[in-house]
């Protein structure tokens, strides 16, 4: 997996831009809060990727997909969603963009905001959703 595209980053560097986000690490995964409040688990995990989202309104689209794709999907307790998925078949953008808004609105105590601007440079982004030491 050391040589292989990381199709976390993409998630990561957007959970990064929202306003008030708190980035750190929680056991191997980055971790992402707002107003104290986890809305985004992510990284490598066993031999693949994984991201946990907790959800609210998307929960009957997240139960639909674990029960057609066990092996990627779960629903967890307190509405908390994992996504399973590698490099080769990383999950779609329009799936964890929407979960992303919805977890992030969730955890920030209303709707879901705007991300910041994209930062200018790839330092500048690496910098962003470096975790907190």
């Amino acid at each position: 997996m050391s040589g292989e595209k990381d199709p976390t980053e993409a998630m990561r560097l957007v959970a990064s831009e929202y306003p008030d986000v708190d980035a750190g690490t929680a056991c191997t995964q980055s971790s992402f809060k707002a107003r104290k409040k986890a809305f985004l688990f992510a990284g490598p995990q066993g031999g693949r990727f994984k991201a946990m989202f907790k959800l609210e309104a998307s929960i009957p689209e997240a139960s639909r997909l674990a029960e057609e794709q066990p092996d990627r999907f779960e629903v967890g307790k307190n509405s908390w969603v994992t996504a399973r998925f590698s490099a080769d078949e990383p999950m779609p953008a329009k799936l964890w963009k929407a979960w992303l808004d919805e977890s992030y609105g969730l955890a920030a105590g209303g709707a879901a905001a705007k991300p910041k601007a994209a930062p200018k440079t790839k330092a500048a982004a690496k910098k962003r959703i470096a975790p907190k030491k």
